[in-house]
């Protein structure tokens, strides 16, 4: 069905169904309408003319949303009127085509061929031949275009679904590059929160310490005061800016080269006293981890820098088999910490998510006795790239494994496969179909009718019928047309319609005349 029968219809689309549907009645309406016009009349033709014509007119207004119902009506009047099997094959194909499944419709044919033999044979007593007709004409008239139309239906929804699927991974392929655009603008907004703020911390310290120098001129200590200032305002402000933004992964950029003593010895330039504890085989550490473990010493550098100047800060990396511990722990400030702006929080929030994102904990706050410790654990090893790629965005804020365009041209290759394969069904399937009510009528039919050739040479005219030997037990209806009394007719059992083949006439029981029928 397509999306515009979903949909509210407007003025132009009603007129557009309309005329459709009274030119679908013309159509099936004609073959009716000729042979209600056409000579003989019997009584009451006008009258059921009108009727069997109004019949089909609900049939093509039914068709549109209720297809079923009007192949239905269709297959009644056909009791009634020859004529309506012209109408079979087109309400058929609409059914298969409008319907959305096909359960319904199989029940119906399956309730049509049952009531259509019960009728048939049981009530009005035809013969087998013209059950078989009467099944046949069912077959291709009514199954086979059923069938055409379901495939068409599924070829237009499989194609309606491939166009779907295309915009999707156009908008999904637009959106993937758009969240990394937007990924890397945040991932290097945070790092250089994380560089700009830790190199303007060691700026401050600096400022703080010529602010302090006994031996400095008034003038320059009030410059030097006025620098500190003016860093921990722009430390702020960058803060504000970019310091909110967490990093979704990704490894960090930092200096080429820089290592955590790298850091340690900036530190120590800066004045920081700082004392550093490193094991040898943290330098074999993985890619990722290495970069959270010089994050977290930069970040607990930059805060203690900002807040505890002047105090003992401690650096320690050690390996306990698969999993590596860096801690920073730095003292209790000698004197209150400067004036600065108030903290935010959200660098230890940014430096837990990477740790995470590494595959590590982090553990950071006040210790006993005062000062500060940040402590993290990550691995020694690099996690498996199959758990990196798959996963999931709510646990790890990455999205899935996205589909490939390739994949996606082939599922719909694959879609296109099984319409093909649902057009061979279509078109097998009644010749499948006819092979077996074949299968099924020739037994029926040629039950106690077959005579075969060698016996009916031997009969001899004159014989009495008591005495032919062979003669079936059954015969065979007369040919259409022919009317000759006293004749028997039988069949040599030709597949698969079992015609009359030997015709024995009778007189006063007695074989008059045998002859065998083209």
């Amino acid at each position: 069905m397509r999306i515009l029968d979903f949909a509210l219809p407007g003025p132009l689309d009603r007129r557009r169904r309309l005329l459709l549907d009274a030119l679908l009645w013309a159509v099936v309406a004609a073959p009716v309408g000729y042979a209600g016009v056409s000579p003989p009349y019997p009584r009451y033709a006008v009258p059921l003319l009108v009727g069997k014509l109004s019949l089909l007119g609900a049939a093509a207004v039914a068709s549109r949303r209720r297809p079923l119902v009007a192949l239905v009506l269709v297959v009644l009047g056909s009791v009634v009127d020859g004529n309506f099997v012209f109408a079979i094959p087109v309400f058929s194909y609409l059914t298969g085509r409008r319907s959305v499944s096909a359960g319904p419709v199989a029940g119906v044919f399956v309730l049509i061929v049952a009531g259509g033999t019960a009728l048939n044979l049981g009530l009005l007593g035809t013969g087998e031949a013209t059950w078989f007709l009467l099944a046949s004409v069912l077959l291709f008239a009514a199954v086979f275009p059923w069938l055409v139309g379901r495939y068409r239906r599924q070829q237009q929804e499989l194609a309606a679904a491939g166009h779907r699927h295309v915009e999707a991974l156009i908008r999904e392929e637009r959106g993937a590059a758009e969240r990394i655009r937007l990924r890397e603008r945040a991932r290097i907004a945070g790092e250089m929160h994380d560089s700009l703020g830790h190199d303007l911390s060691l700026i401050a310290l600096r400022a703080a310490a010529l602010e302090v120098a006994a031996d400095l001129d008034h003038r320059h200590r009030v410059a030097a005061g006025e620098l500190r200032a003016s860093v921990s305002a722009a430390t702020e402000r960058l803060h504000e800016i970019i310091g909110v933004l967490r990093e979704e992964g990704g490894a960090s950029v930092r200096p080429s080269g820089e290592t955590v003593a790298d850091l340690v010895d900036n530190a120590r330039e800066a004045g920081m006293a700082v004392r550093l504890d490193a094991s040898s085989v943290v330098a074999e550490l993985p890619a990722m981890t290495g970069h959270a473990a010089h994050r977290v010493v930069r970040e607990a550098l930059t805060n203690a820098a900002r807040y505890a100047p002047g105090a003992p800060v401690d650096v320690r990396l050690t390996r306990d088999g698969e999993r590596v511990e860096v801690c920073v722990v730095n003292g209790a400030p000698p004197v209150e910490p400067l004036p600065a702006p108030p903290s935010q929080g959200s660098g230890l929030l940014a430096l837990a998510e990477r740790v995470r994102l590494a595959g590590g904990t982090l553990d950071a706050g006040p210790r006993t006795g005062g000062g500060f410790v940040v402590r993290a654990v990550l691995p020694a090893t690099a996690p498996p790239v199959e758990a990196i790629e798959s996963d999931p965005a709510p646990s790890g804020g990455r999205p899935g494994p996205v589909e490939r365009p390739v994949d996606a041209a082939r599922r719909l290759h694959d879609a296109r496969r099984r319409v093909r394969r649902s057009l061979l069904v279509a078109l097998l399937a009644p010749a499948g179909f006819a092979l077996v009510l074949s299968l099924v009528y020739y037994p029926v039919a040629t039950a106690g009718t077959v005579l075969d050739r060698a016996t009916f040479d031997k009969m001899r005219v004159g014989v009495a019928r008591s005495e032919l030997e062979g003669l079936p037990r059954r015969q065979l209806e007369s040919p259409v047309g022919v009317d000759r009394a006293g004749c028997e007719y039988y069949t040599d059992g030709n597949f698969p319609l079992a015609e009359p083949t030997w015709r024995l006439c009778f007189t006063d029981g007695r074989l008059a005349s045998k002859e065998w029928i083209a």
